[in-house]
């Protein structure tokens, strides 16, 4: 490990203050070092949005790298921890993540972890599997957005609509069937929505789907 590495992991832990840990997180991401990516993981649950925001960056600038050690590491029993890997992860938009992503949108008792994980399944990057594996992958996601529209929380229905206009406007998969069953359902939410936001937000969708 470098040493201006192991400075920075030791600064977070010795961190006595919010802002101290933030500014210690910040700096420990700024290495864009893979061995950060263990620490950035832990930052994620120590209930400082601060933190978790600094950490959910440098792993996305970590990029590809971090992907694996992210779903080996993903915390199973701390949901905002979860929550925030699962950002992390959508950012990044490997379609490693596919199967994590589908399992929390469908399964997680969290919110905010479904709402992060359907927003995800929208923004992968199909272009990096071949063919055949991004057209079955589109239409699991599909699916899985398609039941997550009756989720009882607005703000999870809210980030299935960002997701199902991304996924509309997805190229290379050619898939005319996908669009169509993206545009019907956001026209209905954008007619029959109870919540004004999400009306608002299918007709966005469907201006930009045009």
């Amino acid at each position: 490990m470098h040493p201006e590495t192991r400075d920075a992991i030791a600064a977070v832990d010795r961190a006595t203050s919010a802002a101290d840990l933030v500014g210690a997180v910040r700096a420990l991401a700024a290495r864009r070092d893979p061995e950060a990516i263990g620490p950035l993981m832990a930052a994620l649950g120590y209930n400082n949005p601060g933190a978790a925001v600094a950490a959910v960056e440098g792993l996305v600038q970590l990029g590809e790298v971090a992907v694996q050690p992210m779903l080996d590491r993903l915390d199973g029993y701390n949901y905002t921890a979860r929550s925030w890997a699962l950002r992390a992860l959508s950012q990044i938009g490997d379609p490693r993540a596919l199967e994590i992503l589908l399992a929390a949108a469908e399964t997680d008792f969290a919110p905010s972890v479904r709402r992060a994980a359907v927003k995800g399944l929208g923004f992968l990057r199909w272009e990096r599997l071949d063919r055949s594996a991004a057209i079955a992958g589109q239409a699991r996601a599909l699916g899985v957005l398609e039941q997550c529209l009756g989720d009882v929380e607005w703000v999870v229905r809210y980030g299935a609509i960002v997701a199902l206009e991304n996924l509309a406007a997805t190229e290379g998969a050619e898939q005319p069937a996908l669009r169509d069953r993206a545009l019907e359902h956001l026209q209905r939410l954008a007619e029959s929505d109870p919540e004004r936001a999400l009306k608002l937000r299918s007709r966005l969708a469907l201006e930009r789907l045009a």
